[in-house]
């Protein structure tokens, strides 16, 4: 359970819509230093603050929550000591949202670590202040997007945005609708007739391809009228051209993780500033914790004396 000044750093993350996985011990098997109700924030570039267990285990926990960021899934981390089983031995990776990392490193005991993933909610800037624009912004809000609605001049589009959907009437609509279509969002709509729409498109200076993108009139044609129904029909919209092609992308910093193999103990590692590293002859090494890296630099030293 997150506690103690973790709920602050947690609120804050929130906040600025950085992605995080929360880590809870749930399990423990003698000798090891946690106990279940130990939490800790995993932050995107691997940073763990908290408390999960000792290096080795905290390098088995970066590795997969970044994994988590990665599929938006949680997991029931299983962390074992020893190496991988041999062939045919049983195990329950995979079963069920169950991972089992074998664990060279760890110091006899055994871990059950639950990892959930926080992923800030796509956002939808929505431009105006009109009675669609206003129940627009409700009907998101619960679908569970993260929505920014303000005057034309106040919204500024961006590439991480799952839709722009412009309702002003007019005011400041062609510098909304320029900004969102170079930045690549991959819904824009237009809220208008269809002869003014065509007019405004043609308005701006941007290549056909570019303007053929703006849904406009914005929604699908289900006849509605008043401002909840054509607010619906516009989310309707969002939802299909989402599905049928993907959020634009990817929030960021949720990218695949970089991983690296311990060279003394063989364990697959996160490759990030975070992890335990070495830097030898301009190339980074990664560890599982200080006494490999101690254990490599000690052999590096031993082979310099053969030579």
């Amino acid at each position: 359970m997150i506690k103690g000044d973790l709920v602050q750093h947690m609120e804050r993350l929130l906040a600025d819509r950085a992605p995080f996985v929360t880590a809870t011990v749930v399990r423990t098997a003698k000798p090891t230093s946690v106990r279940p109700g130990d939490s800790a924030l995993v932050l995107a570039d691997g940073t763990i603050e908290g408390f999960v267990g000792g290096v080795c285990a905290q390098a088995s926990v970066r590795l997969h929550a970044a994994r988590c960021l990665e599929t938006g899934d949680a997991i029931l981390l299983r962390l074992l000591p020893g190496a991988e089983p041999g062939e045919g031995a049983e195990d329950a990776s995979g079963a069920d949202g169950v991972v089992v990392a074998h664990n060279p490193c760890l110091s006899g005991g055994s871990l059950e670590i639950f990892l959930e993933p926080q992923v800030p909610a796509a956002r939808v800037a929505i431009a105006g202040d009109t009675p669609i624009a206003r129940a627009l912004e409700a009907l998101a809000r619960t679908a569970g997007y993260a929505v920014q609605r303000a005057g034309a001049d106040d919204v500024h589009p961006g590439a991480g945005d799952a839709a722009v959907i412009v309702a002003s009437h007019g005011a400041g609509e062609e510098r909304v609708l320029v900004e969102a279509l170079e930045a690549g969002v991959s819904y824009v709509g237009l809220v208008a007739s269809a002869s003014r729409g065509r007019a405004v498109l043609e308005s701006l200076d941007l290549p056909d391809a570019l303007r053929a993108v703006v849904h406009t009139p914005a929604g699908l044609d289900i006849g509605a009228r008043a401002p909840a129904d054509v607010a619906i029909s516009i989310l309707a919209e969002l939802v299909a051209e989402r599905t049928a092609h993907g959020p634009a992308a990817p929030v960021p910093a949720v990218t695949p993780p970089a991983t690296a193999i311990d060279p003394i103990c063989g364990m697959e590692v996160a490759a990030s500033a975070a992890s335990v590293h070495l830097d030898v002859d301009g190339e980074r090494v990664y560890f599982c914790c200080e006494g490999c890296r101690t254990a490599f630099a000690a052999r590096g030293s031993q082979d310099v004396a053969t030579h």
